[in-house]
């Protein structure tokens, strides 16, 4: 008999894969998030909790923020967290959390997209899924969860030429 999953917190604070076209001005922003649609088409049947903390670009993002962030992973009531965040600050964001060294019973995998989840070839479905089962299957920690890899916070960096993440070389 399968056992069942384990709940995850799923604390949403913006990012690329959130955002929309905006026709009118050209520019991307955020209007809602599109978690549950994302959630919907890939039929997940995961026990998920959603918040949505903030719809922020992560180069707007200030330590506030990031202690925002930190103050829902310990009040989440579940031990596994999925955090989509802006990926031009996710390492900031990660080594804050881990910096914190008050998560060290938690599961905690950030991720998110370098292309809007609603303008199609996105990673952002891909990205989600990832880092949504290393959540269930990584030991406590804090991680990044981006191009199918799984990294340690303090092991990766984004590379902005090749718009992937990866180990400190």
């Amino acid at each position: 008999m399968k056992a069942s999953p384990q709940p995850i917190t799923l604390l949403v604070t913006g990012g690329t894969l959130d955002k929309d076209y905006q026709a009118t001005s050209g520019e991307l922003i955020f209007s809602e998030t599109h978690l549950p649609k994302l959630l919907e088409e890939a039929n997940s049947t995961l026990p998920i909790k959603l918040n949505v903390l903030m719809l922020k670009d992560s180069l707007e993002m200030l330590d506030s923020d990031r202690q925002k962030i930190l103050d829902a992973c310990l009040e989440s009531a579940t031990d596994r967290v999925v955090i989509t965040h802006g990926t031009d600050t996710m390492t900031d964001t990660a080594l804050f959390l881990k910096n914190s060294r008050q998560l060290t019973d938690k599961t905690v995998v950030l991720t998110g997209a370098m292309r809007p989840f609603q303008l199609n070839q996105s990673d952002a479905s891909f990205n989600l899924g990832t880092a949504l089962m290393a959540a269930q299957l990584a030991s406590s920690g804090i991680y990044i969860a981006m191009n199918g890899e799984l990294f340690e916070a303090s092991q990766v960096s984004k590379n902005r030429q090749q718009g992937i993440f990866e180990l400190h070389t």
